[in-house]
């Protein structure tokens, strides 16, 4: 494999046409004209946007023509975060927005599984059908605030129920059917649902996996559940324990009422509950606003993604990660959005860029990790599919190591914008990623987001530039938590992001603040490595071993022993038709002395069959590094809130065996 780490290289510029019709672009002017201001790049876009915090977001209200059915008496409070009183007295629907859109007949959703073949919905199909399940939620006694939940794969009738909930004031939340019992309840039990809406199973990887044992125990163990409706997806019958509670999706909708109407919702009412991973306890029940979301999206998808009208977006995501509700908002812009519903490398990693060919795919989003896959199964997007139409890729979920910036421009398109973003399921956003009038560097993110004032600081609480630090944001923006759900008291909220920097927003991830404003990220500060007094990021460790390409996946971690000792284990799992010898570890400590640094060599480098994961698709650094400093299993680690759950048993053997202290 090709190794280029030469970070800050040049890989794109925005020509004079992709700037000046940029988005980004055409707001500044607005800005510019409306507020008498000069400013001429990016640099003085966001200076003025995080040193006039209301002015900015009311600009967003302005340029965007919000919607509010009452007017609010200010933009935002003078409390601390994180009890910032946003626009109080406005009220508002995020989704009229969406169909405040004057499209008809045009495709809104395009859908296509691993079952079923690339089809599409029209907006005038979606406002019916949003319409019709309102009108049934309503008739089933749901009034504002009751909780909509659905555990059900990334397919229409999702988007279609979210929007329909919103539109009455009801809050949305929804988890990926890969999830088990346990985890669901753990995440829905929090916020007592009225409505649950399932489907009977899903397709991954060519298989079929019925759900309803789970749905049931899901139903049984509820109990504030009233209604539940099934989206029959793989054709199986519910069971007849259900027959009482249970409707179909056809019979629900079947004859109910094609008006849609909006409810005007309070700014800070309750949009969705998002929920952090759960690895090691229960899941954090975040809680997001109408009105904050509404303004982060349109100012997020239009200035930083670029979206436009008639476009169409994709990010492959489940319904359990918030790239899902991160990607309905793009029709906010009057996109069309994709959805894909399967395993993306079924049956093989050409999949997603096929049916980027067929729908003539302008944004193509996905994951650090998928890239990667591509990049070292030598897949080739440009050459095998016409993607004249593509215009943006974006990556997120973790950091997207320096070569896969190199790969996406020699293998996908020369021309393309790759938008590396980073935020977080806490916001339902991005803190930092694109900027349509900026260059692109190898290794790079782009920007921090407009109103968004991210610092990084050290230890001690002090601004550092051109160093590694903790990323903090230091003043509040409305797609903040409102709360988190059962915390009355803010407990656990101001433990999560407020307990090292008091008032300030501590987000967790290790970061780097060039002299340009662009923004390198090292993974989360909770699995930072201390070698000898220095701190190394994760993610150099993983780009040096993604140039091996025996090595299918790695994980390393940090012990900190008794006495000031550290002992870092580096763990790979091999490619098939591969096997570990001395020679592949060889290969392995080169890479990392040459790339970066004899510090970055393990103390060890231990074989395992896999490497744990979230079900969302994020190694387990944390939870594995609790297993082997001998934290109980039940503690250290929620194996329902894993994608591979039997990958653990090797490091809990591991840790019996060496005993770590």
């Amino acid at each position: 494999m090709e190794n280029n780490f030469e970070f800050g290289k040049l890989l794109w510029t925005p020509n004079d046409r992709f700037a000046e019709s940029s988005n980004l672009t055409k707001y500044r002017n607005w800005l510019n004209n409306e507020y008498g201001l000069q400013l001429s790049d990016y640099e003085d876009m966001h200076q003025w946007s995080v040193q006039n915090i209301a002015t900015f977001w009311e600009s967003i209200v302005q340029y965007f023509e919000v919607i509010f059915h009452s007017g609010y008496d200010y933009v935002l409070d003078d409390s601390p975060m994180p009890h910032v009183d946003w626009f109080r007295g406005g009220t508002l629907n995020y989704a009229e927005h969406i169909f405040r859109n004057n499209f008809t007949t045009e495709p809104a959703i395009y859908f296509q599984s691993e079952k079923l073949k690339l089809d599409f919905i029209t907006w005038d199909g979606l406002r019916k059908k949003v319409a019709q399940f309102a009108s049934f939620l309503t008739k089933k006694g749901v009034t504002l605030g009751d909780r909509v939940v659905a555990f059900i794969p990334n397919i229409p009738e999702a988007t279609i129920a979210f929007l329909a909930a919103n539109s009455i004031g009801a809050v949305w939340s929804s988890c990926s059917p890969d999830f088990g019992a346990e985890s669901v309840i753990d995440r829905f039990s929090q916020i007592s649902p009225k409505v649950f809406i399932c489907a009977d199973g899903y397709y991954y990887n060519g298989r079929v996996f019925p759900k309803w044992d789970v749905i049931s125990e899901i139903t049984t163990r509820i109990d504030s559940i009233e209604v539940v409706v099934n989206v029959p997806f793989i054709g199986q019958e519910y069971p007849t324990s259900l027959k009482d509670k249970i409707v179909n999706w056809d019979l629900a909708i079947d004859g109910q009422s094609e008006n849609l109407s909006f409810t005007a919702l309070p700014f800070n009412h309750p949009i969705w509950v998002l929920y952090s991973s759960g690895t090691t306890g229960v899941p954090k029940a975040i809680t997001h606003s109408n009105g904050g979301t509404l303004l982060e999206h349109l100012k997020y998808l239009s200035f930083h993604n670029d979206v436009k009208p008639g476009e169409k977006f994709f990010w492959y995501s489940t319904t359990g990660w918030m790239m899902w509700n991160y990607t309905n908002a793009a029709l906010l812009a009057g996109a069309s959005i994709v959805l894909y519903e399967g395993n993306p490398a079924y049956p093989d990693l050409g999949v997603l860029w096929k049916m980027a060919e067929e729908t003539g795919l302008n944004h193509f989003g996905t994951s650090a990790p998928y890239l990667v896959s591509c990049m070292r199964k030598g897949i080739e997007p440009g050459a095998q599919f016409n993607l004249q139409n593509l215009r943006s890729i974006s990556s997120t979920g973790s950091p997207l190591p320096p070569e896969a910036f190199d790969w996406v421009y020699k293998h996908i398109k020369s021309d393309i914008w790759l938008c590396s973003m980073s935020g977080g399921t806490d916001v339902c956003t991005a803190f930092v990623g694109g900027c349509s009038i900026k260059p692109v560097f190898q290794g790079e993110i782009q920007c921090i987001a407009l109103g968004c004032d991210l610092k990084v600081f050290d230890d001690d609480g002090f601004e550092i530039i051109n160093e590694v630090g903790e990323m903090v944001i230091v003043q509040p923006m409305p797609c903040m938590p409102v709360y988190f759900w059962n915390d009355p008291q803010f407990v656990r909220y101001e433990e999560s992001y407020f307990e090292m920097f008091p008032g300030v927003w501590r987000h967790g991830d290790w970061i780097k603040k060039t002299p340009s404003g662009s923004l390198i990220i090292f993974g989360r500060s909770d699995a930072t490595l201390n070698r000898h007094g220095i701190r190394i990021g994760t993610s150099e460790i993983y780009s040096a071993v993604n140039t091996i390409p025996e090595v299918k996946d790695a994980l390393v971690l940090n012990l900190e022993l008794s006495g000031g000792r550290h002992y870092m284990p580096l763990f790979v799992s091999m490619n098939e038709g591969f096997s570990y010898n001395e020679e592949t570890s060889n290969k392995i400590c080169h890479a990392l002395k040459t790339l970066y640094s004899a510090r970055h060599v393990p103390d060890e480098i231990i074989l395992v069959d896999d490497i744990p994961y979230t079900i969302s698709g994020k190694k387990m650094e944390a939870p594995i590094k609790k297993i082997l400093m001998g934290v109980p299993l039940e503690k250290a680690i929620k194996l329902d809130s894993m994608r591979n759950p039997e990958s653990v048993v090797f490091f809990q053997n591991l840790m019996k065996e060496k005993q770590f202290k």
